[in-house]
């Protein structure tokens, strides 16, 4: 996170995050699609196709565009394989998708929404991210007034559905919240080692 601020991150790095992070999405496009389908009403279906058409059509774009400029081509991007992290982090998602409800659903994806606003905010204030920063763009995206707005929404979101449940329903909800919240953790920490399968 500091090197993306300061500009210090070297490019080989970003560019494994880059192309891993596009086969996260991916697989999160699944996940809002699957949460609208469950969603209990038009409002919620709403927020999940709102989520789904953003991390479509305006983070993959950031990083096709990025990617572009990079050097890294689209069949090449639209190739790269999971990385272990990357791939046990998706299933787990997708696990929660298919078998949960809409509650286990939010606190499932929330960290990662919560924390690329927390990030990109933080870097923003700190006034990162210059127009001659290779990372700019990202922190641009992730400090957004949309993206944040939509974090929040999802926050909200999930306060009502859980609103009046007593401890025994939020205790597996918080281990959801928490499971996702370290996937996001080792997310990096594999960006940054490059950790691909051993074998």
């Amino acid at each position: 996170m500091r090197g993306l601020g300061d500009g210090t991150l070297p490019i080989d790095r970003f560019r494994f995050y880059l192309a891993q992070d596009y086969v996260f999405l991916t697989e999160y496009c699944r996940v809002f699609a699957l949460a609208a389908a469950k969603a209990p009403d038009l409002q919620t279906i709403g927020v999940f196709t709102r989520l789904l058409d953003e991390t479509l059509n305006t983070e993959m774009q950031l990083h096709r565009d990025y990617c572009q400029r990079l050097g890294i081509a689209a069949a090449e991007l639209e190739a790269t394989a999971p990385a272990p992290i990357t791939h046990a982090y998706t299933r787990h998602l997708l696990a929660v998708a298919y078998s949960g409800s809409i509650a286990d659903i939010v606190a499932t994806v929330l960290p990662c929404q919560l924390g690329y606003a927390e990030i990109g905010t933080a870097l923003a204030c700190e006034g990162c991210g210059g127009a001659n920063s290779n990372y700019s763009d990202w922190i641009r995206s992730y400090s957004s007034q949309e993206f944040i707005a939509g974090a929040e929404k999802l926050g909200c979101l999930l306060d009502d559905l859980t609103a009046g449940l007593p401890a025994r329903e939020l205790a597996p909800l918080e281990t959801l919240f928490l499971t996702s919240s370290r996937y996001e953790y080792l997310f990096w920490e594999m960006a940054w080692a490059q950790s691909s399968w051993p074998v």
